[in-house]
């Protein structure tokens, strides 16, 4: 099976790269390399290309004989989101538009989409089931909620059938150490600590310190990135067999506060993580915990990696020993 994995040159899509090829299918990556690197293409042909570019995503479905599709690629900054939605219009839902009608014109009938839990918006009840009210407080999450209401008429109109996987806090490495988490600009909490800790970074800021939480600091649940990337495996074979759409929540049920991620850097490095405590961030919830039991009722998916301590093991041993001062 041929399978179009759009983004699969970023940090979820390259792992789930891996996945796919390591399961026997053949996996052909579609990336415009803005975000993505093309050193994580190591499972397949990379087909470099742009969603804006319709004719460039016909060529891709029909010379590589895809028979389904793994969405993965979409501006992803919160704050940029605020300040420059019409960028993230354009890209993550114009750019959807345009591979959905390249997907129907080409008889591709299977989407798994990367969607996220920032469509619920502030939590009305913890943790976050997939019930729960979608209101998303920044554009990024509306525009990743206008594509899962697009995905239904889509399935309505053409037979799309599709899973929308809402993920929590993506985080962790490839335990092989063949690819790992690589932002520019980085705005994740564990590798921020982890080069903070070997001396490579600034600081890292403790975004607020009066949240209602045990140790006062915002408690999220961290997922594995491998375990993100089986999930979409599993999905794509639910749909292969018939299994209505689905929308899941993709998580471990579990928060860890930003001091315990610091905790376990200290401990995984050998190092302490020099840090400043500053206001909070506007829009900041307290907590974000998934409920994430129909994922494993659906598709029979349990998290490999749920310990946070593994979870940042296998971070810090992406990113390396510091080097050695020149």
């Amino acid at each position: 099976m041929s399978i179009l994995i759009v983004g699969g040159a970023g940090y979820i899509g390259s792992h789930t790269a891996k996945l796919v090829a390591t399961s026997g299918q053949r996996t052909v990556v579609f990336d415009n390399l803005v975000y993505g690197h093309r050193s994580a293409v190591k499972w397949g042909p990379l087909v470099e290309g742009d969603l804006a570019d319709p004719e460039a995503i016909r060529r891709a479905l029909s010379e590589h004989a895809v028979e389904a599709v793994i969405h993965f690629a979409a501006y992803a900054y919160v704050g940029e989101s605020m300040t420059d939605p019409g960028k993230y219009f354009r890209n993550n839902v114009a750019g959807t538009i345009n591979l959905l009608d390249a997907m129907v014109a080409a008889g591709v009938r299977d989407l798994v989409f990367s969607s996220t839990c920032a469509t619920y918006g502030e939590p009305r009840e913890v943790p976050i089931s997939e019930s729960h009210p979608q209101d998303p407080v920044n554009a990024y999450g509306e525009t990743k909620l206008a594509v899962e209401r697009m995905l239904r008429w889509y399935g309505q109109a053409h037979g799309l059938r599709y899973a929308a996987l809402r993920y929590f806090n993506a985080a962790g490495a490839d335990p092989d150490g063949d690819i790992g988490e690589d932002h520019s600009p980085e705005t994740h909490l564990i590798p921020l600590a982890i080069e903070a800790a070997y001396g490579r970074g600034n600081p890292l800021s403790i975004f607020g310190t009066d949240y209602p939480t045990p140790d006062g600091t915002a408690v999220r649940d961290y997922i594995h990135v491998l375990d993100l990337g089986e999930a979409h495996l599993l999905a794509l074979a639910a749909l292969g067999k018939g299994t209505p759409s689905l929308h899941l929540n993709l998580g471990t049920g579990r928060g860890s506060s930003v001091r315990e991620v610091i905790t376990s850097v200290e401990k995984a490095t050998g190092r302490a993580v020099p840090a400043r405590e500053v206001g909070r961030r506007a829009g900041d919830p307290p907590v974000l915990v998934a409920d994430a039991r129909q994922a494993g009722e659906r598709l029979g998916w349990k998290p490999r990696y749920p310990e946070l301590d593994t979870i940042v093991a296998h971070a810090v041993r992406w990113h390396g020993r510091p080097k050695a001062p020149s």
